[in-house]
C-alpha cells in the first residue's frame, strides 16, 4: 500500500495517490540499464518491463533493477512511472490493447477488478514465485493478496500505517506532552480525552481556546485536528482508527466480504461523533480540504495543530519549513484497543506478459530481503519484509525521524486491513457523496448510511 510518498494525497484509496510534483498527466520514463528498447521477440525476452506510480520510489527501484541485470546477465529492466491519476487509466488500456507491461505495482483497491477480468497470472504456479510466503512479510500482507480461487496474485511489496502528526511548538504551548498525546482515548459519547486535547489546542482569531468560555467557533484561527476530505469508503487517514478502535469491521468476513456494515451502530456513531467536531470547531471543515490544501499544508501554515495521516508522508511533515513535527499513536477506542489500517502494495505480472520468464525471476527479486533491504535504506517507504522494515526505520532514525507511532502498531498487531471486495469502484461511488454529506451539510449519519449501506448491498445480491 509505502511510505513517504511525499507528494501523494489522500483520495480513494487515499493511501496512494498521485505525486503531485510530477504534474499530473506527465509520464516519465526511466530505463535501469543500457540495452536498448526493442520492438522485437528477441528484444521483448531481454527486457522485462515494470510500471510504478511513485517518483519518490524511481531510485530506490532503479538500484534494485541494476543489481537483478548483474544477478540475470542479458535482463534489462525498463521502469515505466506514471503519476497516480493516470496510472489506472493507463494500465486498464494497455491490458485492453494487450500492451500492458510485465509487472506493475498494485493496490488492493484495484485488485478484485483486474483479478475479475483475468489479467494476472498466478505466482504460485510460477517457478521464480511460487515459494513466496505470507511469513515471509509483515502480518497480514500476504493474505490480502490471495484471490477468491485461493491463487496469490500478489508478491508483497511495503506497507502503510496511519498515525497523528502535531506541531510540537503548538502542543508545549497548550501544556499538552508527547506522553499526553500518546495516552488519548476517545468513546462517540463525549470524545473522551482525545476531544478534549484537539478541543484544547483550538484557538479563535482572539486567542480563546476550543475549551474556555466565549471560544469563537465560527472563527478558528487553528483548529485541533486538520481535515482531510471525508474519508469515501475506507476513511483510511480521516476516519477508519476510530471506526476501527470501536469494534467494527467494513464486512462480514475479514478478505473478499460480501456484506458491508456501515449501518452498525457501532460505525454510525463513531462518524457522527467525528464529524460532529467540525460543528463544534475543533476539526477544520470540509471546505479547508483541496488537492493544494492537504492536512501537511494545514499543519505547516499553523491552521492545525494535529493532522492524521498515513506512513508515506512522513519525509513530507518532517520536511515542513520553520514547524518542529513529531508523531503520536492513534487513540484508544471503546474497544479498549487502538487501531490503525495497514495498507500493503504488491507486484503483479500480467497473464499475458511478454517476457513471463523474465518477469517472474524480477517479482521474485522485488519481494527478496536483497531489494527489500536496499529500498528500505532509501528512507522512502517501509518495505514488507521485516529486515526491509528495520532498514527503513534505521534510514528514517538517520535523519532524526522518530517512526514508532507507525511501527508500534505493526508489532503489536493493532492493525487491521484495507477491504477488499468486489466492486470496489462501484462502492466508492456511492460512499463517497454519502461521508461528505455528514461532514459538508451536517447530514444525519443514520439515515444517510442506512441507505447508502442497502445500495451497496444490493450490489452482491445482483
Amino acid at each position: 500500500m509505502a511510505m513517504a510518498r511525499t507528494f501523494r494525497t489522500p483520495r480513494a484509496p487515499r493511501a496512494f495517490r498521485t505525486a503531485v510534483a510530477l504534474g499530473g498527466a506527465a509520464a516519465l520514463t526511466l530505463v535501469a540499464g543500457c540495452a536498448p528498447q526493442g520492438s522485437s521477440s528477441v528484444s521483448a525476452q531481454r527486457t522485462v518491463s515494470y510500471w510504478l506510480w511513485d517518483a519518490n520510489q524511481l531510485p530506490a527501484y532503479e538500484a534494485c533493477a541494476k543489481d537483478f541485470e548483474k544477478k540475470n546477465p542479458g535482463l534489462t529492466v525498463n521502469i515505466t512511472q506514471v503519476g497516480w491519476d493516470d496510472y489506472w487509466t493507463k494500465l486498464t488500456a494497455a491490458f485492453i490493447a494487450d500492451t500492458a507491461p510485465d509487472v506493475f505495482t498494485d493496490h488492493v483497491s484495484k485488485f478484485a477488478q483486474f483479478a475479475d477480468l483475468g489479467v494476472l497470472a498466478p505466482l504460485d504456479e510460477l517457478p521464480a514465485t511460487k515459494g513466496i510466503r505470507n511469513a515471509d512479510y509483515q502480518p497480514g500482507l500476504g493474505a490480502s493478496w490471495i484471490g477468491q480461487d485461493g491463487h496469490r496474485y500478489g508478491a508483497p511489496k511495503d506497507w502503510d500505517t496511519v498515525a497523528l502528526f502535531y506541531n510540537k511548538k503548538m502542543a508545549k504551548a497548550a501544556g499538552v506532552s508527547a506522553k499526553d498525546l500518546n495516552s488519548l482515548a476517545w468513546n462517540p459519547r463525549d470524545g473522551g480525552t482525545f476531544e478534549k486535547t484537539i478541543a484544547h489546542l483550538t484557538v479563535d482569531r482572539n486567542g480563546v481556546r476550543g475549551d474556555e468560555p466565549g471560544f469563537d467557533k465560527n472563527h478558528v484561527r487553528t483548529y485541533g485536528l486538520a481535515t482531510n476530505d471525508a474519508g469515501h469508503a475506507d476513511g483510511q487517514t480521516q476516519w477508519s482508527a476510530f471506526t476501527g478502535s470501536a469494534g467494527w469491521s467494513y464486512t462480514n468476513k475479514r478478505q473478499w466480504g460480501d456484506h458491508y456494515n456501515y449501518d452498525q451502530p457501532a460505525f454510525k456513531k463513531a462518524i457522527s461523533w467525528y464529524f460532529g467536531l467540525a460543528k463544534k470547531g475543533y476539526l477544520a471543515p470540509f471546505t479547508d480540504f483541496s488537492d493544494s490544501n492537504g492536512p501537511e499544508v494545514q499543519l505547516g501554515s499553523g491552521k492545525a495543530a494535529i493532522a492524521m495521516h498515513g506512513s508515506w508522508m512522513i519525509s513530507t511533515f518532517a520536511g515542513l519549513k520553520g514547524v518542529d513535527v513529531g508523531t503520536a499513536l492513534t487513540p484508544v477506542g471503546p474497544s479498549g484497543h487502538r487501531a490503525t489500517m495497514m495498507n500493503g502494495l504488491a507486484d503483479s505480472i500480467s497473464k499475458h506478459a511478454k517476457n513471463k520468464k523474465g518477469a517472474e525471476k524480477w517479482v521474485a527479486y522485488l519481494a527478496s530481503n536483497a531489494c527489500q533491504k536496499a529500498v528500505g535504506k532509501h528512507g522512502i517507504v517501509f518495505p514488507a519484509t521485516k529486515a526491509g522494515t528495520a532498514a527503513a526505520a534505521a534510514a528514517y532514525e538517520k535523519d532524526g525521524i522518530d517512526t514508532t507511532a507507525f511501527t508500534k502498531p505493526v508489532a503489536d498487531r493493532t492493525t487491521f486491513p484495507f477491504p477488499v471486495t468486489d466492486y470496489a469502484a462501484d462502492i466508492d461511488a456511492l460512499m463517497t457523496p454519502a461521508v461528505q454529506d455528514i461532514y459538508a451539510n451536517g447530514a444525519s449519519a443514520s439515515d444517510v448510511l442506512d441507505r447508502t449501506n442497502q445500495q451497496v448491498n444490493f450490489l452482491f445480491d445482483q
